[in-house]
């Protein structure tokens, strides 16, 4: 055998940089399905199923255009994990070298490249063109950033991205004289809440899929999540179908309430197309065209557009880079030595804090929360509660159908939680009570009250948020993006700081119980 191309669960696209220059004559192809994929952390039911379904939709397309193709299905062979899997395979057909595309995690990758030493077998690790900007480029862009600024910001990378790919330009400038539109894209959704909303395409599962989810439900039991509104897609048409229904139903409204949430309201406005991209059931460069197009036939709104292509081609590519820029350390990254374990609720969604119990209760039912939920919300509340960053991204990754690592531990630990201490964030992201009330319904019929600080009532973001602008006066009063927050802390009298910080601490203690 010339070459055994591995392809990885996340890669499931034929423009696989690893199958060009494939000769079936020569070449063979190797997939796999294992458990500690779904165990090294604690994956939700909906995670694995839409991986496995997908994997197998992918390998079946491989076999309809006859490559040459071993897929270890899960219920199908002894092997605990991809290295004891790759180990068989090379004691079997002794292949000249192996060639991957750069896979989506540090830890695949290091696994990897041991079993190749191992082995004494050439590795052959291939640039990911799924994405519009190399590991490499990123690195180069970072290093001449950092040569004048003390931390990378995504605003500057986004513009560069615009700029190299002419997309939303009028020229060498960006179209409507601004390069983004932030403040036309966060509105509340008033008293009346969401009208006219579209829901999202149901993909009935097939026979694939119902196998799978027959074998998760047998075989993955005590996992958390359910099954029963699994309706993700899990080959390249349904993503197609997505990408379509998105764009035609959804993308004009989507940027003026993207930040908006509301009760049993789980998707709103928003595109779901994470996995699909994630997955690499869609390229990135046809999601964007698609907005663009849709901007040009004025069918949406620049600021719509706008701010969904800045997810796209300025959010993802940017934490991608910076995944690859600082790992390991990034793993193990904890700035404020927060170590509190995650209260018991995080995996129940069992709590009288209604805008938790929301959004975590629907992410136990869907797989999925939207970017606000998931930072203004549980990450926010994580910051403030002073939970172990390392368990809070485990648990991220473990319940989202969209996480992969290198898309999940930024935005988690380094975005959400401060962890790296503003690698790449200018502010720690916390807030009181109040903008959640601001931003959702979610305090309508809430126990607590968000505008109280202390007692029975007090809402436990609103004294966690207190507390923590007293703990960290210095270092808050030191970023003039949060000067004004701890503005009023110099002036309270001693006796009120003293009492928050102590009803604050009390809560600290009762996480399981809030």
């Amino acid at each position: 055998m010339r070459n055994l191309v591995i392809i990885l669960g996340d890669q499931l696209t034929l423009d696989n940089p690893a199958l060009d220059h494939f000769d079936p004559t020569q070449d063979l192809i190797v997939m796999a399905e294992v458990m500690h994929e779904a165990n090294h952390v604690w994956s939700h039911r909906q995670r694995i199923t839409l991986f496995l379904s997908a994997m197998r939709h992918f390998a079946e397309r491989l076999r309809a255009q006859d490559y040459p193709l071993v897929y270890f299905q899960l219920d199908a062979h002894p092997y605990p994990d991809l290295a004891t899997v790759w180990q068989t395979v090379l004691q079997q057909y002794q292949p000249q070298a192996i060639k991957v595309c750069e896979p989506g995690d540090w830890r695949i990758w290091q696994s990897l490249q041991a079993v190749a030493d191992q082995h004494a077998v050439p590795l052959h690790v291939l640039q990911d063109t799924h994405f519009m900007s190399s590991i490499d480029q990123f690195r180069r862009w970072a290093a001449k950033y950092s040569e004048k600024n003390t931390s990378l910001r995504m605003e500057f990378f986004y513009r560069g991205m615009r700029k190299k790919y002419h997309i939303l330009m009028d020229g060498e400038e960006p179209a409507g004289g601004s390069w983004n539109f932030d403040h036309d894209n966060r509105q509340s959704l008033g008293k009346l809440g969401p009208q006219a909303l579209s829901q999202p395409p149901v993909f009935t599962p097939d026979a694939i899929t119902q196998a799978v989810m027959v074998l998760v439900n047998e075989r993955f039991a005590d996992h958390p999540g359910a099954l029963a509104s699994f309706t993700w897609p899990v080959t390249r048409e349904q993503a197609l179908t997505l990408l379509t229904h998105f764009v035609q139903e959804k993308l004009a409204q989507f940027g003026p309430y993207q930040d908006a949430m509301w009760q049993n309201q789980p998707y709103l406005w928003h595109s779901l197309l994470a996995s699909a991209m994630n997955l690499k059931l869609l390229n990135p460069r046809e999601v964007i065209a698609a907005a663009e197009q849709a901007y040009v036939d004025g069918r949406a709104s620049l600021a719509s557009v706008e701010g969904f292509i800045r997810q796209v081609l300025g959010w993802r590519e940017f934490v991608r880079g910076v995944y690859w820029l600082e790992m390991p350390t990034l793993k193990s990254a904890n700035y404020f030595q927060h170590a509190l374990d995650l209260p018991n609720w995080f995996w129940t969604g069992q709590t009288q804090m209604q805008c938790l119990s929301q959004c975590i209760g629907q992410t136990l039912q869907t797989g999925y929360a939207h970017h606000i939920q998931r930072l203004m919300v549980i990450g926010l509340f994580s910051t403030l509660a002073q939970l172990s960053p390392q368990q809070v991204s485990a648990w991220f990754l473990a319940v989202y159908v969209d996480a992969v690592e290198w898309v999940e531990l930024p935005n988690v630990a380094g975005m959400a939680l401060y962890a790296n201490g503003g690698r790449f964030t200018s502010k720690p992201y916390i807030a009181s009570g109040a903008y959640i009330q601001r931003m959702s319904n979610y305090c309508t019929g809430c126990r607590y009250d968000p505008k109280q600080k202390t007692g029975d009532r007090a809402c436990p973001f609103t004294t966690l948020y207190w507390g923590f602008l007293i703990r960290h006066e210095a270092l808050l009063a030191a970023n003039p993006r949060t000067r004004l927050m701890v503005k009023h802390i110099a002036t309270m009298p001693e006796e009120e700081r003293l009492a928050i910080a102590a009803f604050a601490e009390q809560r600290l203690q009762q996480l399981a119980d809030l």
